[in-house]
């Protein structure tokens, strides 16, 4: 494979350090977090819990760093947990991010193309387990800004569930948790953002 493909791969991947978390800026956390360093952290919860989830930790890793790499191209588009809240629907962001990851990648790098496309299907053990800690990341994220109290825990941020403070990252990685391991972080981490409520 030439460098070139390489490094025009990680040109357009660096733009992850610069794409700061959408959700964070929408309820106007301070400094927030990149989507680089979102995906950092969920790589380094699967270091950290893949043996305890019984699946392979170097692959895991792997899908962990790539799993939002669409997002170099498209941007972060905020999840939130009622799908009419949502500016984009599942459906059309599964679609941008494909073709996201057709550009990135072309006919190159076929093991980020298989683990991206793994995560995107959720296609096995390694899949589920990441897509879990990519939301434990997340409340762990959120558990840690509202205790540095890095944003308007005031300010009203209109869902269809009412959502105050940061509670809306909890209520939506509850439901869509698949794995006994991040069933049992996110009951921890969920204890210590309510304390701190």
């Amino acid at each position: 494979m030439a460098p070139d493909s390489r490094l025009a791969l990680t040109e357009a991947a660096y733009r992850l350090k610069d794409e700061a978390r959408g959700g964070w800026l929408l309820r106007g956390v301070r400094d927030p977090e990149s989507v680089a360093d979102h995906s950092w952290g969920t790589a380094f919860l699967c270091l950290l819990y893949a043996d305890d989830a019984g699946v392979d930790r170097d692959r895991a890793m792997v899908m962990a760093l790539v799993h939002d790499l669409a997002e170099a191209r498209t941007g972060d588009v905020v999840a939130r947990a009622d799908a009419a809240d949502r500016e984009v629907s599942e459906a059309v962001k599964a679609t941008l991010e494909a073709a996201a990851i057709d550009e990135l990648l072309g006919g190159d790098h076929p093991d980020i193309r298989s683990a991206w496309q793994a995560y995107d299907d959720r296609s096995d053990a390694v899949a589920l387990f990441v897509r879990d800690m990519n939301l434990i990341d997340m409340c762990w994220q959120a558990a840690i800004y509202h205790e540095q109290q890095r944003y308007d825990a005031d300010l009203v941020i209109p869902s269809q569930g009412g959502f105050t403070h940061l509670d809306e990252f909890f209520a939506s990685a509850s439901t869509r948790l698949t794995t006994s391991v991040g069933r049992r972080l996110f009951t921890a981490v969920e204890a210590r953002y309510l304390a701190a409520r």
